[in-house]
């Protein structure tokens, strides 16, 4: 399934039935007695988070939604029924905004959480007890932009080829696509991590970073955005440098992107992970990072032959844990 993460769409909330004006009379009555009954209110249009949901696919294929038309009204005081309401189900994360005024309509951040986006158009006035017949109402029409912002405990980041994918399929319950070969990962993933029997957490494979990433290069401001709906921003780095790349200079062009990109996400907590450090070459590098890191919190791991994950999950843990208590 296609990762979607923006969408525009037009809804429309269904129009009110119209009233009826009629007249009953029979050979005993006299003078006629009005008994048109109203309409029906049209239907309204809803959006609902639903964590069953993780893509806004759907919405590309579609764009228009109606809600239904509310019933005509008829003689005898028969009110029309009711249109049909609109559910409209979106992931949770999930940003709902005036596609015309870019004003935030609500952003949907817990499973189950609605906003009424539309609502149908008044029923019209039947001319029963000897009232004055009105038109039915319109029912509101809106232009709608969405954007999901992915909701997890912690992101991961880092340059193509660091290990990321490795990493998230070897701590979570989810399988990422591994190969040698820069932006594997095309788009986020979520995984779910159990530090123990009856807690977990959510991460994100954030797709590789490149520099200039808060520009839009590689698409970075695409998946920069779903870090700052994070706790920890998790920075796996390459320690052994195997691409032929420094590790300490590219911790600092992270560090950058991260802080170009929003204030948000460079005030967020960091925790750095030193990857690959089976590697002959990533124990020298090691010491020449925290050397020049003194204050980062650093777990040395290796993804690939899966050394030192279960420090990594506790210690993410523990992070987590603390940070609930001070909120």
């Amino acid at each position: 399934m296609a990762f979607v993460d923006e969408a525009r769409i037009f809804i429309k909330a269904g129009n009110g039935g119209k009233g009826c004006e009629s007249f009953y009379q029979d050979k005993l009555t006299r003078y006629p007695r009005p008994d048109g009954g109203d309409g029906g209110k049209g239907g309204d249009v809803t959006f609902v988070a639903d964590k069953s949901s993780h893509t806004l696919l759907d919405y590309r294929f579609k764009q228009h939604y109606e809600g239904g038309r509310g019933g005509h009204g008829s003689s005898k005081n028969f009110k029309g029924k009711s249109g049909k309401d609109i559910f409209l189900r979106v992931p949770v994360g999930t940003i709902i905004r005036d596609f015309e005024t870019k004003l935030l309509i609500r952003d949907l951040v817990e499973d189950g959480q609605s906003v009424l986006i539309a609502k149908g158009g008044l029923q019209g006035r039947g001319n029963h007890d000897n009232r004055r017949p009105l038109p039915p109402g319109q029912g509101e029409a809106k232009t709608i932009h969405l954007e999901l912002k992915l909701i997890a405990d912690v992101g991961i980041v880092g340059f193509p080829n660091a290990g990321k994918s490795t990493l998230i399929s070897n701590i979570s319950k989810v399988r990422s696509k591994i190969a040698n070969y820069p932006f594997t990962t095309k788009q986020p993933i979520l995984g779910v991590v159990f530090p123990t029997e009856e807690q977990h957490f959510i991460v994100a494979d954030l797709p590789g970073l490149i520099e200039g990433a808060h520009l839009g290069k590689g698409m970075g401001d695409k998946f920069l955005k779903h870090a700052e709906r994070t706790k920890i921003l998790l920075h796996l780095i390459d320690m052994a440098g195997s691409e032929g790349r420094d590790p300490v200079e590219d911790y600092a062009k992270i560090v950058k992107e991260l802080e170009l990109y929003s204030e948000k996400l460079s005030s967020k907590i960091r925790v750095v992970a030193a990857n690959k450090m089976d590697l002959p070459e990533a124990k020298e590098n090691l010491k020449r990072f925290k050397r020049k890191y003194r204050k980062e919190k650093v777990f040395s791991v290796s993804a690939q032959e899966k050394e030192g994950l279960e420090k990594l999950v506790a210690g993410l843990w523990d992070i987590l844990k603390a940070a609930k208590t001070e909120a």
